[in-house]
């Protein structure tokens, strides 16, 4: 095909168009995404500020050993969750960032072998297997 053929072919100025606006659809989707993961760190910083808060309750409703007890464990399962939630929250917009960035320059997206949402979930995990060990370790 000679060049004149090629420039005035409608096809290369659509395919142009459609790989803009995939990249655009791309972007969109990467916003969803990192929306959700606010969404979801928000859910576990405010479940562990509730967690501190109802127990903090219970133990002034009912001040006796075993609720103090239940609160000190709702005090390091909160406070653990909200940790979890902040640096979750900071690793997404990180990785929103980075990935974003690379989408400017022209490049694919990097598929890492441990995803942000493996990784929370893991430990999430650990989190939780210890606050039921410290719950029955008494």
């Amino acid at each position: 095909m000679s060049e004149e053929t090629t420039s005035s072919d409608p096809r290369v100025g659509l395919a142009s168009q459609r790989t803009t606006m995939a990249s655009f659809r791309t972007a969109l989707a990467l916003d969803r995404t990192t929306l959700a993961w606010i969404r979801t760190t928000l859910t576990m910083a405010s479940f562990g500020f509730g967690m501190v808060a109802f127990f903090r309750s219970l133990r002034q409703s009912s001040p006796t050993a075993e609720t103090q007890r239940l609160h000190q464990g709702a005090i390091g399962f909160g406070v653990a969750l909200i940790v979890l939630g902040l640096v979750a929250t900071v690793l997404a917009g990180l990785s929103h960032w980075l990935t974003l960035r690379r989408l400017r320059l022209g490049q694919a997206p990097v598929l890492t072998p441990w995803p942000l949402s493996i990784t929370v979930a893991m430990l999430l995990v650990v989190i939780g297997l210890v606050g039921l060990w410290a719950l029955f370790a008494y």
